[in-house]
């Protein structure tokens, strides 16, 4: 599953690298590649966030270097090991130290859609949780018209635990939304970081 761990450059921020892109730390310049992601309507119709100018999208910026500063979470930029252009975010958040648990969540820019990256990418991240940060219970949630997401976490070892039916109110509607866990102690999970 894993390759080579590459260089940091300077922190100890863990990045690694994938067959033709990379797992880094955002960077100010990344700030056009999150909006693009952030407002693009096909991106956020499943996603809990999302913004309308680049000024507002700093927020997010922010928020990726609080949650590691604070030891929330850890989220990376996903690129391209041809030019470094970010194709997409994943990442663990709201971390609860007292149980050892974590949310998982990650988008894609469309234009890389179907081509594996984040079944490629996902292990990565959630080893990282298992093994650096000592995560036993990895969380997501999933709206069920997700098909793609749903097919990711089923590819990853989750558990399709339940569906909490009409549990947010968004654009005029209720959303059910399906609950996915993984364990450390799940066969997928001890496999995942066997194969690291």
């Amino acid at each position: 599953m894993r390759d080579n761990r590459m260089s940091s450059q300077g922190d100890d921020f863990p990045a690694f690298s994938l067959v033709g892109c990379h797992l880094r730390r955002f960077r100010p310049d990344d700030l056009d590649g999150v909006f693009a992601g952030l407002s693009d309507p096909r991106v956020i119709a499943h996603y809990g966030v999302s913004y309308e100018n680049l000024a507002a999208t700093k927020a997010q910026m922010q928020w990726y270097e609080r949650i590691l500063t604070t030891g929330e979470g850890i989220w990376w930029a996903l690129a391209s090991d041809s030019d470094d252009a970010l194709m997409g975010a994943c990442g663990l958040n709201d971390r609860d130290h007292a149980h050892h648990r974590a949310d998982i969540g990650y988008w894609l820019l469309p234009q890389y859609w179907g081509q594996g990256l984040m079944r490629r990418a996902m292990p990565y991240v959630l080893t990282h949780g298992f093994e650096q940060l000592g995560i036993h219970r990895l969380h997501a949630d999933v709206e069920p018209e997700n098909v793609a997401s749903v097919k990711l976490l089923q590819a990853l070892g989750f558990t399709h635990e339940g569906t909490l039916r009409d549990v947010e109110y968004k654009d005029r509607r209720y959303l059910s939304l399906h609950q996915f866990s993984l364990l450390a102690t799940d066969g997928a999970a001890i496999k995942m970081m066997s194969d690291g």
